[in-house]
């Protein structure tokens, strides 16, 4: 028996549970941010049937009006550029007055993930319809990568006894095909985001992602996504202050605060800045959604941002290691701990005094972390690694998330200590927990895997 066939065959989320709450939407601006990375692909089909295909996805708008311009689409064959606009709710269209709204008179394509029992329609202030596609519910799911709800109950479950009682080996067994599967759909995802931006941009942002870890991934891949990364390397002297204003870090006024010793480095960044901020600058609503409460200084946003840059500065050398083939991990890992940046190897914040230690710009979480979510699945997809290699990868210890499902699989995290050691572990227990124990609304006692445990083989 295989992981995918264990849920495929016993595994019906939709009819099994079908009194569980609907999950509510996300965040208007992460529903943007999944999109315009290629999250729920290429192709669909309007409300009113025809075939549409997006060719380009286009650019953020940052200023007021629709959401995207210049992209590029293909209806029924015809291809069109203009701009795009997505909405949570297809009535959005009239109750935010873009049906009036002469800024809205080129939108080529209205993108909506609810739409009621009334059907509406799009229209411009020419009276000129505006396809609509609909996003539903499982693509979202699908695109999101997460199960109705974040956190189960956090006590041991009833699979605590049939694995108790399973040899290691078949624990083992059952771990790797866990790993294998969420492989797949880790590199699924990839596949998505280079079809829509191309390789480099798909590393970019996957990279950013990451940096961005426990609290900031939504902030750190909307700044890849509006500073892209070729037009940061189009001026690498501008890549930083770039990435810093777009960010919404800088103003006129910071050094003022600022350290006399680092006054110098954040008048550079203004004065490069204020050259090309009409191009990336976001105002209102648009302003991404940073968070700096509860960081640990060395996670604080800033020094994430400043490690994405020293990054785009050592960019040919980083792609090479990311995305060789053959891939191997640690001449990768070793690089990313060295990775130097004068400033932030001694700052945790644009503004605070410098420290005596060093403090590595990219840790070697984070490393593990982009190797475990990005680019060791991209490799197995290539054939460019073996999951013999990738099992053998070491991991550090456990975060409170690969804690909570050994404690529910395997009562304590003592006794789960064997599967909690490689980077395969900790990806099969987070895969394991999100199928079942996440998809559970039944306290346990619903769920299928415990019996399905005793088959395993």
């Amino acid at each position: 028996m295989t992981y995918g066939f264990l849920l495929e065959s016993v595994w019906h989320p939709p009819l099994a549970f079908g009194d569980a709450p609907v999950a509510p939407l996300p965040a208007e601006i992460e529903l943007q941010a999944l999109w315009f990375s290629g999250a729920f692909g290429r192709e669909f089909r309007s409300t009113c049937g025809k075939t549409v295909r997006i060719i380009q996805f286009g650019e953020w708008n940052r200023a007021a009006g629709p959401d995207f311009v210049r992209a590029a689409v293909s209806i029924d064959g015809v291809e069109t550029t203009g701009s795009l606009e997505l909405d949570p709710d297809a009535a959005c269209w009239e109750s935010h007055g873009h049906a009036t709204n002469p800024e809205f008179r080129d939108v080529v394509l209205h993108v909506v993930f609810r739409t009621g029992a009334r059907q509406h329609f799009a229209r411009t202030c020419d009276h000129r319809e505006v396809p609509q596609v609909f996003i539903s519910a499982a693509q979202l799911a699908d695109a999101m990568g997460r199960p109705p709800r974040e956190v189960a109950i956090a006590h041991p479950g009833r699979c605590l006894r049939p694995l108790k009682g399973m040899p290691e080996k078949a624990v083992e067994s059952l771990l790797h095909e866990a790993a294998h599967h969420r492989a797949q759909l880790k590199a699924a995802r990839w596949l998505r985001l280079e079809d829509a931006h191309g390789r480099d941009a798909a590393l970019f942002q996957s990279t950013a992602e990451t940096l961005g870890y426990r609290g900031n991934s939504l902030a750190m891949r909307l700044l890849a996504q509006r500073a892209p990364l070729d037009l940061l390397r189009s001026d690498p002297s501008a890549a930083e202050s770039v990435l810093f204003g777009t960010a919404g870090f800088l103003s006129p006024t910071l050094h003022e605060s600022a350290p006399e010793e680092t006054r110098g480095y954040l008048r550079d960044l203004w004065e490069t800045w204020w050259k090309s901020r009409a191009r990336f600058e976001a105002s209102g609503l648009r302003l991404i959604p940073w968070k700096s409460h509860g960081q640990r200084p060395a996670n604080h946003p800033h020094r994430r941002v400043g490690a994405l840059a020293a990054l785009v500065a050592a960019w040919p050398q980083y792609r090479r290691l990311a995305l060789a083939r053959p891939f191997v991990a640690k001449p990768l890992l070793d690089f990313l701990q060295s990775l130097d940046h004068p400033f932030w190897n001694h700052h945790h914040t644009l503004t605070s005094t410098a420290t005596d230690r060093r403090i590595a710009p990219f840790g070697r979480t984070h490393a593990l972390e982009l190797v475990a979510n990005h680019l060791a699945p991209l490799a197995l997809h290539d054939e460019g690694m073996s999951f013999r290699d990738y099992w053998k990868l070491r991991n550090s210890a456990p975060n409170d998330s690969v804690k909570r499902c050994a404690i529910r699989l395997f009562g304590s995290i003592d006794v789960a200590k064997p599967w909690t050691k490689r980077v395969c572990h900790h990806q099969a227990l987070l895969q394991v927990y999100q199928d079942f124990c996440l998809e559970d609304f039944s306290n346990c006692d619903d769920c299928p895997f415990p019996e399905q445990l005793s088959q395993w083989k």
